[in-house]
């Protein structure tokens, strides 16, 4: 069969692709990653994009229909077109814009099954009417074995594939259940609630793809919130407004008597106090008494002192309690000095040390004191103070059962230390109620909902869900996941982890990160409200998600190792395999696992007929579970390249292979002296700096000689991964570094905050592939580097991710092999590769240097001394006259300032100033003669265009951009070379500004070509 070239092998979108990845990361409703939790889910505006390229030819590879690289280009500028509107979020469920995907997808299939010649007098409806009648053969199907969170076979179906998806874990397994197996087999029914018979607006309704499903479950989801508060509603009581409480609060006084629905309780855990005077009081854990930062309505809880006890009352902005200096105290709760300080007692000042606090903890002796009350009032939160029947109120709920799995590996983050051995610990026994109460309620909605698909006459069969029926039972049962869905959602935001954002003024999750923390305060939501964290706001997410769901082609999802899974032969691969040790998905998915467990162990008995999730054979490498870190990666390192070996046996040989890989490298310089905000107080104890949110890590290649190695690099991950793709028999054609992980990300908090991940695209090595020697493979990467470096550049790739970008093409050489082999014998390891590409692209960096005018040579030699600090100007003069220039030159040019024989880099803003006042004659300060555009050092045209960026925006740099002309892409040149210096030196402000430029390339570039359009026609009418 001849192999064409895929468009993803040659050329990508890229800039748009990640910037509607970005964007995707902030919606909610609708989402399908609102379905339910899961770690590291891609946007799915990654997954179609990579898909969709992943299958159609690349125009070159097809002469017959496009014979002239004019013809070939305008047809990859369509295709590129099409994906800019695919990944477009608001264009997900637009049918045009994806029937013209399935369309090319179509057409690029034929050629396979006709020959290319044969195709290209065919339009796309002859196609289509082919493949329905069965001329041409249907698609491949789809298959990822290590699915997650369901992305890629759900975006997979969406284009018009028959979707399979494979995963070891119990919860992924039913997550991709729900999003590919189940909406298929209801897609188009109506629902069976009996609010139907009499809506006119339900008659009316035309229930496209699985919508009747969705508001079935809206209508259940509603009957299980009414009969929960039937139940349990005691437990959840309005608060009522006393005059005691108005008494200084001139803001309550119209609502005297008022009983307000509660939104959440404030609690702050307690310990004895250490001071043997004060040994009977509870002494508060409070890591701030803040309620609400936001302007002119900022509150703090206030403690009132009274002799060897104390009570809260609250403070509010614009009454005339509030003291803004009590507001500032109030910032630090009873730590010593704020975050990671011990706590004070707060009648004493005893220090309360953490040793002293982790015995208590253990010993049982831990309790919790209410701080604050947060209600619904006229017009927004109110904050009211705790009253003893509210706290009377939650001591009384008394669960029957409770989940008392243990806690593993990385759900044993912080929890353990304070006595919280348990599943059931990381919740309040209200909590417990709350939840099991729904849980049960699941099994008795499905009863109803069984009841009434019988009465609007749907078939009694009694074929179960799990085993492909489409009756009554069935629909019931497909009902009830999508509730248990629902009863999980509430889990995370029903914990003693959650803590209350007092910025935002809402509740947080428990899986702020991908690990369990410890929380001092915790907010313990109202389930019964109607805000965030509520049954019905995630009841709403989840039948909003549903709702949103493809449903056209058949789907299914497989619990199964991915060593062994055997899927349709010949089919399209594409998947996200487990980050090394980054992610503990069994470990942490028992936290759901428990409730989904209650809810809907008799609907799927194999799924849930262990206690808790699988953990053996899980790809990770866990040393807890290995006996060591060598034994751990070997696990993984073996797993690893069983799975990829698997997967290269059932790839359709017309099409490569795509594999995410996002992955633990080291500290970035977000990292440097600095932690991520988050709303838990963090254990000082615990280890680990976080990265700060947004910021990407870059590739852990090991230093070149006599380069300081920098803080924190842990490569083993990455290293070993890509070992595991070499041994597989896989060559790497193609790497793309994709934008799909974000600092608010649930799986990246704190521990591991990547910004990309990498998509290796790759085909299974040839038989014939040569034994190269180290010196060959060295030719061929210095060869292929810097012109796979110029199409990075091109391509606007950040800083921030061009080495872990460069990684792929040098890669893409080394595997090329079957083996790279020293003088004797030795066959290289990946590690020493990763080495060589890594010097390789810094040596080419390096060389760029040459290319720029003397003045800028000098300054970058400066700057990777001095930075923008001064230095004597004895040691500038002897560089200069290194770099064949001058210093007084470079004054004259508007980068350096020179006084009392000091010598400093002027920052970009007095670039920028300096290039107002004195505007530089034609070609003066380069040397260079050039004529396009502005003359002057590259150096000050970088600067020019960070300081344009940073206060006019996009366009005004690329007002900039069309007045430097080709000098411009020197500009852009400089500030990767710039950033690579900053990333060595952990200069982190300089670096952000520099990756900041490159990040915006594409669309200052393309603004300033609109700019200079707009010019030209002004002239030629003029």
């Amino acid at each position: 069969m001849l192999q064409r070239k895929k468009l993803i092998e040659v050329a990508l979108p890229l800039a748009k692709i990640n910037e509607a990845s970005a964007r995707e990361k902030s919606m909610r409703h609708g989402h399908p990653s609102t379905l339910h939790p899961w770690w590291s889910r891609k946007p799915t505006s990654t997954a179609r994009a990579v898909i969709f390229a992943q299958v159609v030819d690349d125009p070159a590879s097809v002469p017959e229909e496009f014979p002239t690289p004019a013809a070939q280009e305008r047809e990859r500028r369509r295709l590129f077109s099409l994906i800019k509107r695919l990944v477009v979020w608001e264009y997900t469920t637009n049918e045009r814009v994806l029937e013209d995907a399935r369309a090319a997808i179509r057409r690029a299939w034929a050629r396979e099954c006709l020959g290319a010649a044969a195709v290209a007098r065919m339009r796309d409806d002859d196609i289509a009417a082919r493949m329905a009648d069965g001329t041409i053969p249907p698609l491949p199907p789809f298959h990822d074995p290590f699915a997650g969170g369901g992305a890629l076979p759900l975006e997979a179906q969406r284009l018009g594939f028959v979707a399979s998806a494979g995963d070891l874990n119990p919860v992924a397994t039913l997550i991709n259940k729900a999003m590919i197996e189940i909406p298929p087999r209801f897609a188009g029914l109506p629902p069976v609630n009996p609010t139907k018979q009499d809506d006119r607006r339900l008659l009316a309704h035309e229930w496209r793809g699985v919508h009747g499903l969705a508001e079935d479950v809206r209508y259940y989801g509603e009957w299980m919130r009414a009969e929960a508060q039937r139940r349990i509603g005691r437990l959840y009581p309005p608060v009522v407004v006393t005059p005691e409480m108005a008494a200084d609060r001139p803001d309550l006084r119209p609502l005297i008597g008022a009983r307000l629905t509660v939104i959440a309780w404030l609690w702050a855990r307690t310990v004895k106090s250490p001071n043997p005077a004060f040994a009977r009081a509870d002494a508060p854990l409070a890591t701030t008494f803040v309620l609400s930062r936001r302007p002119g309505r900022e509150a703090y809880v206030e403690p009132i002192i009274d002799g060897a006890d104390y009570a809260f009352t609250v403070r509010v902005a614009g009454t005339p309690a509030f003291d803004p200096a009590a507001y500032e105290r109030a910032k630090r709760g009873t730590q010593a000095g704020g975050s990671g300080k011990p706590f004070l007692c707060l009648l004493s000042g005893t220090p309360i040390l953490f040793d002293y606090l982790r015995s208590e903890a253990q010993a049982g002796r831990m309790g919790a004191r209410l701080k604050a009350i947060v209600a619904k009032g006229p017009r927004g939160r109110l904050y009211l103070p705790p009253t003893p029947e509210h706290e009377a109120v939650a001591r009384s709920a008394q669960p029957e059962w409770a989940p008392d799995a243990p806690l593993h590996g990385k759900a044993r983050d912080q929890a353990p230390r304070y006595g919280m051995e348990t599943f059931a610990d990381l919740f309040t026994p209200r909590q417990i109620v709350a939840l099991t109460t729904f849980a049960d309620l699941v099994g008795e909605a499905m009863e109803r909902v069984k009841r009434d698909a019988l009465a609007a006459g749907w078939p009694d069969d009694p074929t179960p869900l799990r085993n492909g029926g489409r009756g009554a039972t069935a629909y019931a049962e497909a009902v009830g996941t999508y509730l248990a869905f629902a009863v999980d959602k509430c889990s995370d935001y029903w914990s003693s982890i959650c803590c209350w954002h007092v910025s935002r003024e809402t509740i947080g999750h428990t899986f702020a990160r991908q690990a369990i923390p410890m929380a001092w305060d915790y907010a313990e939501v109202n389930p019964f409200s109607d805000s965030t964290g509520s049954w019905k706001t995630m009841a709403d997410w989840t039948w909003k998600a549903l709702a949103s769901l493809p449903a056209r082609a058949e789907g299914a999802a497989i619990q199964a190792d991915a060593q062994t899974q055997a899927p349709a032969r010949n089919a399209i691969l594409s998947t996200d395999p487990p980050y090394y040790d980054n992610i503990g998905y069994a470990d942490l998915s028992d936290f759901f696992y428990v409730w989904l467990r209650r809810a809907l162990k008799p609907v799927f008995p194999d799924l849930f007929a262990t206690v808790a999730v699988p953990k053996a054979e899980e790809l990770v490498a866990t040393p807890y579970r290995h006996g060591s870190k060598q034994a751990a990666e070997r696990f993984f390192m073996e797993g690893m390249t069983k799975a990829l070996q698997n997967l290269a046996a059932q790839a359709h040989p017309a099409f490569p292979v795509t594999i995410y890989y996002a992955y633990k490298q080291r500290e970035n310089l977000g990292d440097l002296g600095a932690r991520a905000s988050s709303p838990h107080a963090r254990d000082p104890h615990a280890g680990g700096t976080p990265a700060l949110p947004g910021t990407p890590a870059l590739p852990g290649t090991p230093a070149l000689p006599g380069t300081p190695a920098l803080p924190g690099i842990s490569s083993t991950g990455w290293e070993t991964f890509l070992e595991a793709v070499v041994r597989a028999g896989f060559a790497i054609t193609g790497t793309w570094p994709m934008r799909t992980e974000l600092g608010n990300r649930q799986n990246a908090m704190e521990t591991n905050a990547l910004a990309s991940s990498i998509v290796l695209v790759c085909r299974p090595r040839p038989a014939t592939a040569p034994i190269a020697a180290r010196r060959e493979f060295m030719t061929a990467l210095k060869a292929e580097l810097p012109r796979a470096l110029a199409d990075l550049h091109q391509a606007a790739i950040a800083p921030t991710d061009l080495a872990q970008a460069a990684i792929g093409p040098g890669m893409a050489v080394f595997s090329r092999f079957a083996a790279v082999r020293d003088a004797t014998g030795r066959a290289m390891p990946v590690r020493e590769a990763l080495a060589l590409i890594n010097q390789t692209l810094d040596e080419t960096l390096a060389e760029q240097e040459g290319e720029f005018d003397a003045a800028t040579r000098w300054a970058l030699a400066w700057f990777a001394q001095h930075g923008f600090a001064e230095g004597e100007f004895g040691e500038a003069e002897t560089l200069s006259k290194a770099k064949n220039a001058s210093v007084e030159a470079m004054v004259g040019a508007g980068i350096v300032e020179s006084k009392r024989g000091k010598v400093r880099l002027l920052l970009p803003k007095e670039v920028a100033a300096a290039s107002s006042r004195s505007p530089l004659p034609p070609h003066a300060g380069d040397g260079t003669g050039r004529g396009d555009g502005e003359a002057g050092p590259v150096w000050a045209a970088t600067h020019r265009l960070i300081h344009a960026l940073d206060t006019g925006g996009e366009q005004a740099a690329a007002a900039l951009v069309a007045r430097l002309g080709s000098r411009a892409d020197s500009a852009r040149d400089l500030a990767y070379r710039l950033y690579a210096i900053c990333e060595r030196k952990q200069r982190a402000a300089e670096a952000l500004a520099y990756n900041g430029l490159v990040q915006s390339w594409s669309e200052v570039v393309r603004l300033a070509a609109e700019t200079s359009a707009a010019r030209s026609e002004q002239t030629t009418f003029l």
